[in-house]
């Protein structure tokens, strides 16, 4: 199993506090992991170190192809087109459809031809059951139904780590467990998926690998 996650006695800090320390990981293609622990125990800053929005304080980090030590500027965004993410509070644009909601990031990461952005959009549409509802906006949607739109434009370009930030938290049990189990269909599929969760009941519906942060350290 190839490895896209490797870290080393990495430190995070988060406005010059220590937010986790001795931090040592190591994550293979397609696996499912859930990251679990308190609010403010340190999972958001693991998360988005992976994605080069916090800087590595010490030790060696990995994330696919990158050393996040010596990352370029210029080199995130490259970085980041192979992360995709998946936000609690959805953070879609509320003045647009959803079909124009994934059309915005694909333009935005370089797709030009009109066709090969139709086809893209419908096929991450049809894979979350979205289809027939692109046309509305995010107000007009139930959360779960945002929630899906989420998860399409977090696939649209092919991502090798879903990077899933408490994505059920604002849905009610059902819809939550729906989701969940669409995350483990994607990394059935051989895309790596981290998902922070306070849901410990998805643990035992939807076994994997569970990571703790407690006590500025992961275990």
């Amino acid at each position: 199993m190839n490895k896209v996650i490797d870290y080393r006695d990495v430190e995070l800090h988060r406005q010059d506090l220590i937010a986790l320390r001795h931090v040592n990981l190591s994550v293979g293609e397609g696996e499912f992991v859930y990251l679990i622990g308190k609010v403010g125990s340190g999972k958001s800053s693991l998360l988005k170190s992976l994605y080069a929005d916090i800087p590595i304080a010490g030790g060696e980090a990995r994330v696919l192809d990158y050393d996040l030590n010596t990352i370029r500027r210029r080199d995130i965004p490259f970085l980041r087109r192979q992360i995709g993410i998946v936000f609690q509070d959805f953070q879609l644009l509320t003045d647009r459809s959803a079909y124009a909601n994934l059309k915005f990031v694909l333009e935005a990461t370089g797709w030009k031809d009109k066709s090969d952005i139709e086809a893209r959009i419908e096929e991450v549409l049809r894979g979350v059951g979205m289809l027939n509802k692109s046309y509305k906006n995010p107000h007009e949607l139930s959360g779960g139904e945002q929630q899906r739109i989420v998860i399409a434009r977090a696939l649209l370009n092919h991502p090798r780590i879903i990077l899933a930030d408490e994505p059920t938290g604002n849905l009610d049990p059902a819809t939550g467990e729906a989701i969940v189990n669409r995350l483990h269909d994607i990394a059935r599929q051989g895309t790596t998926v981290i998902m922070a969760t306070h849901n410990l009941s998805f643990v035992d519906q939807f076994p994997g690998r569970v990571i703790k942060c407690e006590n500025h350290a992961i275990s």
